[in-house]
């Protein structure tokens, strides 16, 4: 019994995720809001009523590919910010993690930058509580730095906004290089470099 159990729930989690995979192909030319359900599960081909199994509708599918698409980034992110020894490595790591995200997974990294501003209320809200939670774990890694010292948790806070911004900011323009040429991709670093040393010294100069 157990392995037949075992089995079904396979075959549902295989079902799920061609779901997803589905949808995410037909993002890639069109906006979250215009999806049907009926062109998600054509592409998958099974019957309508099977995607209520799965998702409440399409807007849940959505919240779902919101935590595919950045669920797994928290542990990088942490790793990237606490690990390094200055800021100007903290940095480096932190544009090769976005560079090798974008390379990686195109398509969720384009969902995101249309949805996040899209017209599905709960994925917004599913990309913003995503967005806060970078911001509080960056926020939790800067405050072990002597420069943080006698900072309140709101400026640090501010801080963490900034640079998670400036990372969305970075994502965007890595994408739309992606079709470039290499030297595309490294005006795109080196711009991102500098944005970010400039965040780095306004935090030296900060009245803490």
């Amino acid at each position: 019994m157990s392995h037949t159990l075992g089995i079904r729930q396979a075959q549902k989690q295989k079902t799920r995720q061609a779901l997803l995979d589905a949808a995410l192909g037909l993002l890639e030319e069109q906006s979250l809001s215009s999806l049907g359900l009926r062109e998600v599960t054509r592409a998958v081909g099974v019957a309508p009523t099977a995607f209520y199994r799965h998702f409440r509708s399409i807007a849940d599918l959505g919240v779902a590919l919101v935590e595919e698409a950045l669920g797994s980034l928290h542990p990088m992110i942490r790793t990237t910010v606490s690990t390094a020894d200055s800021s100007e490595e903290r940095i480096a790591r932190a544009i090769e993690l976005i560079a090798g995200h974008v390379d990686g997974y195109p398509a969720h990294v384009r969902f995101i930058a249309r949805e996040r501003h899209g017209g599905v209320q709960p994925v917004r809200d599913a990309i913003r509580d995503q967005l806060a939670r970078f911001a509080e774990e960056v926020k939790g890694e800067l405050a072990k730095d002597p420069e943080s010292e006698g900072w309140s948790d709101d400026d640090l806070l501010m801080l963490a906004h900034l640079y998670v911004d400036q990372m969305l900011i970075t994502a965007s323009l890595f994408l739309e290089a992606l079709e470039g040429t290499e030297a595309d991709r490294e005006r795109v670093a080196q711009v991102a470099t500098r944005q970010m040393k400039l965040i780095s010294i306004g935090r030296h100069h900060w009245p803490a």
